[in-house]
């Protein structure tokens, strides 16, 4: 069947070069912008410059899309743009297609999508997280065929605008927000890697966005919850976090979207998030740095601004600081009057609105959108999923670090000796535990949930058992580095015992990679990043000598396991 893409032909041509094209201000373009601009009552136009949430979340983690309400924004403020967070790829096509053609003005559709909609969509899998692809070395031609991958995913859903690449640095191992979204902690590769993913989305009709400016890496507070204080100076922030931005913004990024963080150093009016300071909007971004791409404030919803201002001043104050559009404001209705009463009190100008407004609508133009056509969705979940395997196997084998080796030496599984196969985190089985059976090796699971006197058991079995290779995988721990990624203190004590035991026992840290700081004292650690099929059957390849290891750690786990460590191992 014949797939109808809503872009045009002109969606297709590379805009990454300087981002010069999102802009171009071509005759056709222009009559077209004033057309649209002209026609536009003053809520409306308003409207433009807010982008609003499409789905969520019930407290049972079911899927719930705002359809009604949404259809009735658009038809009431012809709303701006749309946000896509849960549900399945077919639903939120078709609810594309019903938005776009009620649209008076056609919407940015935005997502979320930092690994690709498998992030959101429930029925499409997931690209590496990023600091998984930090662990790849020199590997910016495959990262940029990651972006090229994403930017097919949106275009075949009708999605132009994807939230994505996060250019923070995160030199935090508390970091509560970030982490595991970021390319790492060293500014050359987060810079490199954002640009290659970003030159990937944009070269193939979708526009990036580079957050969060300046640099949400190093807080310890997550700006869903409160606002974060970095006390920091310019000079400080120049240095490092600033730096990805800068070469984002040079490589010709789209958009920008600004975080919710205080810094007192540069803007120390209390409360105030650099999100709604005009020092950081405006004399930062705009003046000193030169950015001239759209910004997007971060969600508005977010407790770093709404705790302390009601929804209506956050959208004025916004629109005060520089912003271009406002994200996921939660009261559309009130924010458009406190902004129309911002402009008659003299706060806020048309003038200065107009060019905004315009600024979007020559990027909706530039991206295709002055021709909607309905997408086709018939097969629309394997089209979107068609790469991701291969992605995924291909991020395993790139990213696999051997972090530590005694005596800087491999030694794979030989099966003629007595092996044992400890999975924590696992309470049933799990790809490579099937593997590990299928050897004969000895398998035992200690779930998070299990007891002290479980790991105790485990523990004498193990002892008892005489092994000669002992391998613990652990498995299933949260991305975040709360309460220790929620490993179980019982869990975290048999780790630290069975390498008392078996000193030559091998660590395979299947997760986050600050969480290696657990088995420490390992003279074998191998790192692996992610827990699913695939990097397990990677892993267990390595273990067999089958495979290499060639990554490096993506951030300091500790002195000891400093950023870049990774022996490389050769095939055998």
């Amino acid at each position: 069947m014949k797939k109808i893409f809503y872009l045009s032909a002109l969606a297709l041509l590379s805009f990454s070069a300087n981002g010069q094209h999102l802009f171009k201000h071509s005759s056709k373009a222009t009559k077209w912008v004033d057309s649209v601009y002209n026609s536009l009552t003053p809520d409306q136009r308003i409207a433009q410059l807010m982008v609003i949430r499409e789905s969520s979340m019930d407290a049972k983690g079911r899927p719930i899309i705002y359809a009604d309400s949404i259809k009735e924004y658009i038809k009431k403020y012809n709303i701006g743009g749309i946000c896509l967070f849960q549900g399945t790829s077919a639903i939120q096509t078709q609810n594309i297609n019903d938005f776009q053609q009620l649209a008076q003005t056609p919407l940015f559709t935005c997502i979320d999508g930092e690994t690709g909609l498998g992030m959101r969509m429930e029925d499409v899998g997931k690209i590496p997280d990023q600091l998984t692809l930090g662990a790849m070395r020199n590997s910016e031609k495959f990262v940029y065929q990651i972006g090229k991958t994403i930017a097919e995913q949106c275009r075949r859903t009708g999605i132009n605008v994807d939230y994505a690449p996060v250019v923070d640095i995160n030199n935090n191992p508390k970091n509560p927000v970030i982490g595991y979204r970021s390319f790492g902690q060293d500014k050359y590769v987060v810079a490199k890697y954002g640009v290659a993913i970003m030159k990937g989305m944009q070269d193939n009709g979708v526009m990036a966005c580079a957050k969060h400016f300046p640099g949400h890496g190093d807080v310890d507070v997550d700006s869903h919850l409160d606002l974060p204080v970095i006390h920091k100076s310019l000079e400080s922030l120049d240095t490092l976090e600033l730096y990805p931005f800068k070469k984002m913004f040079k490589a010709g990024v789209g958009s920008v979207m600004i975080a919710h963080l205080s810094i007192p150093k540069i803007d120390s009016t209390p409360h105030l998030a650099s999100s709604l300071s005009p020092k950081f909007v405006t004399d930062l971004l705009r003046k000193k740095i030169g950015f001239k791409g759209i910004s997007f404030t971060d969600a508005l919803g977010m407790k770093g601004v709404a705790k302390f201002f009601p929804q209506g001043e956050i959208a004025v104050k916004s629109l005060e600081a520089g912003n271009d559009m406002l994200c996921l404001p939660e009261d559309i209705p009130v924010s458009i009057q406190k902004i129309e009463t911002a402009i008659n009190d003299g706060k806020l100008s048309w003038n200065d609105l107009e060019q905004r407004i315009k600024k979007v609508l020559y990027v909706k133009y530039n991206v295709g959108l002055y021709k909607i056509q309905n997408i086709d969705t018939a097969g629309i979940s394997a089209d979107l999923n068609k790469d991701i395997k291969s992605i995924r196997a291909e991020v395993a084998k790139k990213s696999l670090t051997a972090v530590a080796l005694e005596n800087n030496r491999f030694t794979p599984i030989n099966t003629k000796q007595k092996i044992a196969y400890v999975a924590i985190g696992v309470k049933d089985s799990n790809a490579i535990s099937k593997d590990m059976q299928e050897l004969n090796a000895s398998v035992f699971k200690l779930s998070y949930k299990a007891s002290d006197n479980d790991a105790k058991v485990l523990l004498s079995q193990l002892k008892n058992g005489k092994f000669d290779k002992v391998i613990v995988g652990i498995h299933d721990f949260s991305k975040r580095p709360a309460h220790n990624f929620n490993m179980s203190e019982a869990s975290i004590n048999l780790m630290n015992k069975i390498v008392q035991s078996y000193p030559s026992a091998v660590a395979v840290v299947f997760g986050n990679p600050y969480a290696i700081a657990n088995v420490s004292d390992y003279k074998n650690i191998i790192a692996c990043y992610e827990d699913d099929d695939i990097f397990q059957q990677n892993a267990f390849d390595f273990l067999m000598g089958k495979t290499y290891a060639k990554g490096r750690l993506p951030v300091s786990v500790n002195t000891a396991m400093p950023y870049g460590t990774g022996i490389l191992v050769k095939t055998k």
